[in-house]
């Protein structure tokens, strides 16, 4: 993190509008959630500087989208290398910043890397259709870029989930407007600006602007900005989609999810657990994939519960940038008092803390809860923290109505016989099925989206949801002279 850094100095106290130049709004110190450290100080934008952010953009897309597909895939295959080159370095702010374990830093970058290198591909992609038509002329449809694209981008998984719709969008010919969450703007803004400047990504078509609610509201309500891709809280979602839908403007909402976890009659309990462990408690739980309900066949409830307590008891618990742990910290006070007020309040309604709890300082245990009933927030609630609530099912019909009953449809996971396993996965309402893996799972080619409260049915990754999300349909007709008309 020194200087002469790949990221260096540069960007300290300031914003990136294709070049580092002092925001408007008060800068604030970059905070180690670990210890409580200061780790720099970053510009953050107004109001103001994501409107001039906004018509600066449009101007640089127009030229951008004329650029040859070859020129704009090269940018693409420059950053996925660039990534790969700096990996160490990105993955050392994401540990620092984001209270990320190093593998799964390492899973960030080395995931940026290949976002970068499937939209590499998207310049090139067909983006059209010839069609029919009752008239005597040819007729075709096709994907023309949406033009200036704002990126709204959560702290938990800060690289990939900026960089799944940065790149794409800059690949098909689009300009983005960038605003990371203020908690991890290094790795989830500065590192990207760094990137694709290095790459040779023209001045103007990615600016990174951090910054708080009247910067949020300004990068959805600018003219130029023709599309929202918003990733976060349902909550937040919600209030984006409200502006966007008022302004007739396209917005693509992944949001939250209270993600189950069902183990069947029958299943391996040894590695049931694992997944289950993994799913409830992979970077603390703070992930919208997490598993947050795990439904267990009444079977084998009694070993599932008893291992993954001896599980949760046996992860070592710290800062992952000192010392070789499982679970480092919570983000910041405000997640932390949250999640330690649903364990108070589970256990206050009847809950059965098996293992943790609210633990202290940065830091809340791999936590196991049983004896919930439905309406136990522990059961209904998105935590975003490492608690595994745990239920029992004893009908096939009775775990879809259970996987069913939450208002987020984002991920299922389904452990145990395949078959068994395909009919409840035609029971259920959900954007994501996974048979015998938990429910935290994502690639660069696949599209990606929930159903429900999780999102509004906008998917992202793969080249058809790709071009979906941000480009525009544009209909094309020709003849060969011009046609004749009776007025």
């Amino acid at each position: 993190m020194s200087e002469n850094s790949f990221l260096g100095s540069d960007w300290h106290s300031r914003i990136f509008t294709g070049r580092w130049t002092e925001g408007a709004g008060e800068t604030y110190d970059v905070i180690e959630p670990a210890t409580g450290a200061s780790l720099g100080r970053l510009g953050a934008a107004s109001a103001d500087d994501v409107t001039t952010a906004a018509t600066r953009a449009a101007a640089a897309q127009k030229q951008w989208a004329r650029t040859t597909p070859a020129e704009r895939a090269a940018v693409l295959r420059r950053a996925g290398a660039l990534w790969a080159e700096h990996a160490e370095e990105i993955s050392d702010w994401i540990i620092r910043e984001s209270g990320a374990i190093p593998a799964k830093a390492g899973l960030e970058v080395s995931s940026a890397e290949q976002i970068c290198y499937e939209s590499s591909a998207l310049p090139s992609h067909p983006k059209g259709q010839v069609l029919t038509s009752n008239e005597p002329r040819w007729s075709f449809a096709r994907r023309v870029p949406a033009g200036v694209v704002s990126v709204i981008a959560p702290f938990n998984f800060p690289l990939i989930l900026s960089i799944r719709s940065v790149a794409p969008a800059l690949a098909l010919g689009n300009a983005v407007l960038l605003k990371p969450d203020p908690r991890t703007a290094v790795c989830g803004g500065v590192a990207l600006a760094r990137i694709f400047a290095e790459a040779g990504l023209p001045e103007g078509l990615l600016q990174v602007l951090p910054g708080g609610l009247d910067a949020g509201e300004a990068v959805v309500a600018a003219p130029e900005v023709s599309v929202i891709s918003f990733t976060g809280s349902t909550a937040a979602g919600r209030k984006v989609g409200e502006a966007a839908g008022r302004l007739l403007k396209r917005c693509h909402l992944e949001l939250g999810g209270n993600n189950a976890l069902v183990v069947l009659p029958g299943a391996e309990v040894g590695p049931a657990t694992s997944a289950g462990a993994f799913g409830s408690w992979m970077h603390q739980g703070q992930i919208c994939m997490t598993t947050g309900r795990h439904l267990v066949h009444e079977s084998i409830a009694d070993d599932y519960v008893e291992q993954l307590s001896s599980r949760a008891r046996n992860l070592p618990v710290g800062d992952p940038a000192a010392e070789e742990v499982a679970i480092g910290p919570i983000i910041d006070d405000k997640q932390r008092s949250s999640i330690r007020e649903i364990i108070d309040k589970a256990t206050a309604d009847g809950a059965r803390l098996v293992a943790g709890g609210p633990g202290e300082g940065a830091f809340v245990p791999p936590t196991v809860l049983t004896d919930l009933t439905p309406s136990n927030p522990a059961w209904s609630q998105e935590i975003f923290g490492p608690v595994a609530p745990v239920a029992t099912f004893s009908t096939l019909d009775e775990a879809a109505e259970m996987v069913n009953a939450s208002e987020y449809g984002l991920s299922l996971g389904i452990l145990g016989d395949v078959g068994m396993a395909m009919e409840l996965a035609d029971l259920v309402d959900t954007g994501k099925i996974h048979i015998n893996e938990q429910t935290v799972s994502d690639e660069a080619n696949v599209p990606f989206g929930g159903m429900k409260d999780s999102g509004n049915g906008s998917r992202f990754g793969g080249a058809e949801a790709n071009i979906e999300a941000f480009t525009e349909t544009q209909w094309v007709t020709m003849r060969s002279t011009i046609a004749d008309y009776p007025f």
